[in-house]
């Protein structure tokens, strides 16, 4: 179809219909449940694939390879997909996940692994930035929040199917003459040829192309500062945080942070992630909540499987599908506070609320969780907890992407997402350091405990079998599942005591999230979706005289724009306008 005849057929308004911007969710969906699946269904299997390549010691490389990647791209994927158009690098990233998981499969040894996971994540960080602003791009902010419950649903559902299909895959011997866990990364691949596919045939976005000087400098100076910070975040706690290596990690992290925020503001309106969107005080204050709640929301997730698993005995994916209390409550709070600020516009209370009761969720967490608690209550609480989640996620990308000008959405959401990312791994890096510093002592105090109300364990068999579990329980929690209940319980009790504290960190943290939202003004969302505010903008512009360049002939080249032409709405000749879709 021409542009002529694309435009003819788009709404007056310039805006999206519903059952387009359905049509184009599908394609987006599929690409964010991608990105989303692999981190949980990876994460269940990891073990298995170690065992089987023979490379246990270096597991963690696999995932921080991955993070590497997935979270320093991030932006870079923003920043170009404002100035060229975020359909191709969308297709790219697919791509490249495609290409990164299928040689994942074929990996030989975990070093191999470790590589392939690199070059997936490459393509992973794309998936989510690019999704979040293209949607940003078809739908107006106060309606946009009418579509969290899509997100919200695939974000669920991954976060549920992960552990039970990476359980199931890393037990099944073979399948279809494939190991078992290989169909892990294979799995991935139908999907996202899905998805490249359908992306292809309903996203079509008009963009206003804008020449610009690519920041790459500043590009390097992140990944100056992140590949040590990430790095240290993942292995500190086998190094020691004040060992050696660590403090060099540190030292070269500040060292890039200060040439990143140099070149930056040598770059101006150029830069990676502009300073100037930190001057706007509601960017400002959703960033920094973003990586507070990161750090509290994924340190916080990510012991709650570790509680089933160890403490009530619960396999990988027994684990995953007990977690689905917090995930249904995350999910029915994105979608009640989608439905009220659809209707009535107002959103800034949401992320307040929300980190006010998931504050409240993590307290009652310390406060009720034990070795010996019912699972129907933990299951109450957590419940709470994803209640107060949701409320936080999708508004506070809402709020950023509404604080910025439309051609600056991509930048705006990629620089939210980057920031959660980065607080979450530090978040979990954190958390589990508490864990595995505090367990030792817990246990030891809970068996002095446990020996004074049962003789029965000062006998020289049992003193031998206490002594065996305390000398490899750290290092595999399974052995708690082969002994007798009388003498796995100390232990139990010692972790339950140890994820205590760290419910009672993630709190403390969440409530000063909660403080940091206080400082959010008032936000009217926007009527007009990005790209139709960016078509509005260039007719403007072309309508106005062109300006005499006074710095051409001096050899200055100015950036200027141009309007790809690709079709503006070519989903479906025969929808209705937008006013009969409604």
């Amino acid at each position: 179809m021409s542009t002529s005849a694309a435009a003819k057929t788009a709404p007056p308004s310039g805006e999206f219909t519903h059952r387009q911007i359905l049509t184009i969710l599908t394609g987006l969906l599929l690409g964010m449940f991608l990105a989303a699946l692999d981190q949980t269904i990876v994460s269940t299997a990891i073990r298995t694939i170690a065992d089987d390549l023979h490379g246990l010691s270096i597991q963690a490389w696999v995932t921080t390879a991955y993070l590497i990647t997935s979270t320093i791209t991030t932006p870079i994927y923003g920043k170009l997909g404002d100035l060229y158009g975020r359909k191709k690098l969308f297709m790219f990233a697919i791509g490249v996940f495609i290409v990164g998981s299928a040689l994942c499969s074929f990996a030989t040894s975990m070093y191999e692994l470790a590589a392939f996971r690199a070059f997936q994540g490459i393509g992973a960080g794309g998936l989510m930035t690019l999704t979040l602003a293209i949607i940003g791009d078809l739908v107006p902010p106060r309606e946009r929040a009418k579509y969290t419950g899509y997100f919200m649903a695939t974000f669920g559902t991954s976060s549920v199917l992960g552990p039970v299909v990476g359980g199931f895959l890393a037990e099944t011997t073979s399948f279809l003459g494939v190991t078992g866990w290989r169909w892990v990364f294979l799995v991935n691949v139908p999907i996202g040829i899905l998805a490249f596919f359908v992306v292809s045939a309903t996203l079509h976005l008009p963009h206003v192309r804008r020449e610009a000087n690519i920041d790459w400098w500043g590009a390097a100076a992140l990944v100056v500062a992140l590949v040590p910070l990430l790095t240290v975040a993942e292995q500190g706690r086998g190094w020691g945080w004040t060992s050696t290596t660590s403090l060099i990690c540190f030292a070269i992290t500040v060292i890039g942070i200060a040439a990143f925020l140099w070149i930056e503001r040598a770059m101006g309106d150029d830069a990676l992630i502009p300073l100037r969107i930190f001057r706007l005080r509601a960017a400002s204050v959703t960033i920094g909540a973003s990586v507070i709640v990161g750090i509290g929301m994924f340190g916080g997730i990510t012991i709650l499987p570790l509680y089933m698993q160890i403490v009530h005995g619960a396999s990988p994916m027994m684990s995953g599908l007990m977690m689905l209390p917090m995930v249904g409550g995350l999910m029915l709070a994105a979608i009640i506070s989608g439905l009220i600020t659809a209707k009535t516009g107002k959103i800034r209370g949401f992320p307040i609320f929300g980190t006010a009761l998931a504050t409240v969720g993590l307290l009652l967490l310390w406060l009720n969780v034990s070795a010996d608690s019912s699972l129907g209550v933990v299951m109450i609480f957590m419940f709470i907890t994803g209640f107060g989640l949701g409320n936080c996620m999708q508004p506070l990308t809402l709020i950023v992407q509404n604080a910025v000008p439309p051609q600056e959405i991509g930048v705006a959401t990629a620089a939210a997402t980057f920031f959660r990312q980065t607080g979450g791994t530090l978040g979990v890096a954190i958390f589990l350091s508490i864990l595995f510093s505090t367990v030792g002592d817990k246990i030891k105090d809970a068996l002095g405990a446990a020996v004074k109300a049962d003789p029965s364990l000062t006998t020289p068999a049992n003193q031998k079998i206490l002594g065996t579990i305390a000398a490899q329980v750290q290092d595999d929690s399974n052995i708690l599942q082969r002994v007798p209940a009388n003498i796995a319980h100390p232990f139990k009790v010692g972790f339950a005591e140890s994820m205590d504290l760290i419910f009672l960190c993630a709190a403390i943290v969440m409530f000063i999230g909660f403080l940091v939202l206080l400082l959010m003004p008032h936000v009217e969302l926007r009527a007009q979706s990005a790209s139709a505010a960016a078509r509005s903008e260039a007719a403007g512009a072309q309508a106005a005289p062109e300006p005499v360049s006074v710095g051409a002939s001096a050899g200055v080249v100015g950036r200027h724009e141009s309007v790809d032409d690709e079709p503006a709405a070519d989903i479906d000749e025969s929808l209705p306008p937008r006013h009969s879709a409604d």
